[in-house]
């Protein structure tokens, strides 16, 4: 019987959130024998920075582009971005394309030199509900006619929009233990300008995506609408999953991840 392969997973969340949400993840990962690292974001979970002192989308990457910098020359690893971090990934490939074997977004933002962040969010907006963001928390420091410079998933758009499928303790664990924090929302032109990416090197990365087919955020029909706008070298589903996959489904998941480090490490 052929050896499974192992890689080295590196695993970054979505908005408000932070790496403790892998940790199923990282558990059923590693029992595989792969390597993973999980990071925070800044001003995300433990990170000790808070969200003021973030003022562009090169402050939040910086703890993944400071990891990708210390890799060994020759190592590569396997990038993994779920919603709001599918820009941090894409970052990464587009700063250290020699060093990425592959990338998975899962249900995540899947930029492109012809689909930049603008257009992304744009048609984003287009596919939310009506209630939009429901009890989710918006700062607007320079006043409400200026756009928020921070945000927090408020409980019951987490409930219902999030985690609907997930084991309710998930969501509780995350706001019991204020796991959830605010995150930076960047309008300008230096961080519009931090997630472009280019065919020459974002382009040259293998790219895979992952629908999540119950996700009520980030819908199947926009994560389709991107695969046919930017299409991946391959396309997975996880059909009973929620937004959050790693806790509504993190034995599919693991199973695809487990796929992914076969072809391409």
């Amino acid at each position: 019987m052929e050896k499974k392969k192992e890689g080295h997973f590196v695993l970054v969340h979505g908005a408000c959130h932070g790496a403790w949400c892998w940790y199923k993840v990282i558990a059923q990962l590693k029992s595989m024998g792969h390597k993973v690292t999980a990071l925070d974001m800044a001003g995300s979970g433990v990170h000790p920075k808070q969200v003021h002192e973030i003022h562009s989308f090169s402050d939040y990457f910086e703890p993944l582009m400071t990891f990708m910098a210390s890799l060994k020359p020759e190592e590569k690893v396997i990038l993994v971005g779920h919603s709001f971090g599918g820009y941090s990934i894409a970052t990464a490939m587009e700063r250290f394309h020699e060093q990425v074997a592959v990338a998975v977004f899962a249900t995540a933002f899947m930029p492109s030199p012809n689909l930049p962040y603008l257009t992304l969010s744009q048609q984003f907006d287009e596919t939310m509900d009506s209630d939009k963001t429901m009890d989710t928390e918006y700062v607007f420091p320079n006043g409400t006619d200026k756009p928020p410079t921070s945000g927090l998933l408020g409980p019951n758009f987490m409930a219902t929009k999030l985690y609907q499928l997930s084991p309710p303790e998930a969501r509780d664990l995350a706001l019991a233990l204020t796991l959830v924090r605010h995150v930076g929302l960047f309008h300008d032109e230096e961080s519009i300008k931090a997630v472009a990416v280019t065919n020459e090197k974002y382009g040259s990365v293998h790219r895979v995506f992952f629908v999540c087919c119950k996700d009520y955020v980030i819908k199947e029909e926009y994560q389709r609408w991107m695969i046919k706008n930017n299409p991946p070298d391959e396309v997975k589903s996880i059909s009973d999953s929620d937004h959050m996959v790693m806790f509504s489904n993190p034995i599919d998941l693991c199973s695809c991840l487990q796929e992914i480090a076969d072809k391409y490490t």
